[in-house]
């Protein structure tokens, strides 16, 4: 694994990752120009592709029917520097006709969060990942939020 960043100007970057381009940029109030996105925001972007893709391939191999599926995370930083994450929640939204199916789900998640999603072990060095799961919009108890 390789990338690399140029400095364009203020605390502008332009990143390359695997042939892909990712403008790097902090906010106006920050000294920046609002270009692109934060490093931090990236991880937690970074986290959601990770997991995501673990679960997308679990559920498909357990042939679970979802209609749909989407995930999103939030956190806060530290006020003292270096301002690194706090707790992170971590959402995982189901659609379809899967009642039946919830144990699984709950399965898919465990694996990628356990063993398989090295984001989500890199991230919980610093930070608990605190996981919610909703199916057809209610919320269901994840059993292993430690």
């Amino acid at each position: 694994m390789y990338s690399k960043a140029k400095w364009n100007e203020n605390l502008s970057f332009t990143a390359e990752l695997d042939g892909h381009i990712i403008e790097l940029d902090t906010s106006i109030e920050n000294g920046g120009k609002d270009r692109g996105p934060r490093p931090k925001g990236l991880m937690l972007t970074a986290l959601l592709g990770c997991t995501g893709m673990d679960v997308a391939s679990l559920i498909q191999k357990m042939k679970i029917p979802v209609k749909s599926f989407e995930l999103d995370c939030s956190t806060e930083t530290t006020e003292e520097h270096p301002k690194v994450f706090k707790d992170i929640t971590l959402n995982y939204y189901f659609t379809g006709n899967i009642e039946d199916r919830i144990d699984d789900i709950i399965k898919a998640i465990k694996l990628s969060q356990e063993k398989y999603c090295g984001v989500s072990a890199m991230l919980k060095k610093n930070s608990k990942i605190i996981v919610k799961l909703f199916i057809n919009e209610k919320e269901i108890e994840y059993p292993y939020n430690n």
